[in-house]
């Protein structure tokens, strides 16, 4: 089992790293299945939730969650399943999908399963104020990261001395990609844990910024919050709304929206990538070895 988690609360980029990781487990030829607990579900189950099996997506937002779900539209090949009990989930995806390797996605916190791998995300701001609730946003003291088995930087100037750890550290490849612009004016919608980091994304681009509109994390879009944005954007020039994907799959049962929406895609790679992968090889095999 691979856990990728965080000393901190949201912001870090965690979901795309999962993502990028399960691909590199693909092209490793492993069948890997991803084990969330489905954060603020709408419609939560006691069992497990198949999101997503190697054929197709076959659940829906309000049983998946917005990040599961997210991760299951781009991962084909992969399973994506939601449960508050992970050892069941990781159980029926082997059973039934045959999964050779699990993804916990938000798991260095879950003590509760024994994991092979453990992949922390340190941002600048986990060290620059590491401080844990209340009076900072770290779950757990920042020494706590020597627990890991590597760590990824979220940030480019992450310092890796400051993180006080001997492990195995990688850098990020970091990009943001927004397709069908076509020199459109743009107005710019997140409800993510990190919107302005977004929005400067937006802008780095080229794009023609009109205005934003940020949201709280994971919020539970209507029909008149999407009225309200497009009717804003239209007043401030805009032709089209530009959102994320964790926000877009939150969007979708609204659709015909009421102006257009390009979701911009968002990619966070270990770097340097090949080290990554060959480290990552390794350490799997190891694991093996321990378990034969």
């Amino acid at each position: 089992m691979i856990s990728v988690g965080n000393v901190a609360a949201g912001g870090r980029g965690k979901t795309p790293l999962v993502a990028s990781i399960v691909r590199d487990l693909l092209a490793m030829g492993e069948r890997p299945a991803v084990l969330s607990r489905g954060y603020r579900r709408t419609q939560p189950a006691d069992g497990v939730v198949v999101v997503r099996d190697p054929d197709g997506i076959r659940s829906d937002l309000p049983r998946a969650g917005d990040e599961p779900l997210m991760l299951a539209r781009g991962l084909q090949g992969a399973c994506v399943l939601v449960s508050p009990d992970r050892y069941l989930a990781g159980r029926l995806a082997e059973h039934a999908f045959g999964a050779t390797v699990h993804v916990l996605d938000d798991g260095f916190q879950h003590v509760q399963l024994d994991r092979d791998i453990d992949i922390v995300l340190v941002g600048r701001d986990d060290i620059a104020k590491p401080l844990t609730f209340p009076a900072g946003r770290l779950r757990e003291p920042l020494d706590t990261v020597i627990a890991a088995d590597a760590v990824v930087a979220a940030d480019e100037d992450v310092d890796v001395s400051a993180v006080g750890a001997d492990l195995p550290f990688f850098r990020t490849r970091r990009a943001v990609e927004i397709s069908n612009l076509d020199g459109r004016t743009v107005f710019a919608v997140a409800g993510i844990a990190a919107p302005n980091r977004f929005f400067a994304d937006v802008r780095g681009l080229g794009c023609s910024l009109a205005g934003t509109r940020a949201f709280s994390d994971h919020h539970p879009y209507s029909r008149k919050d999407l009225a309200r944005v497009a009717e804003a954007a239209r007043t401030a020039g805009a032709h089209i709304l530009v959102t994320t994907e964790k926000d877009y799959v939150r969007m979708l049962p609204w659709r015909p929206f009421p102006m257009p929406v390009a979701c911009a895609t968002l990619t966070m790679e270990p770097d340097p990538h090949s080290e990554f992968r060959h480290w990552l090889a390794g350490s799997l095999g190891a694991a093996r070895d321990i378990v034969g």
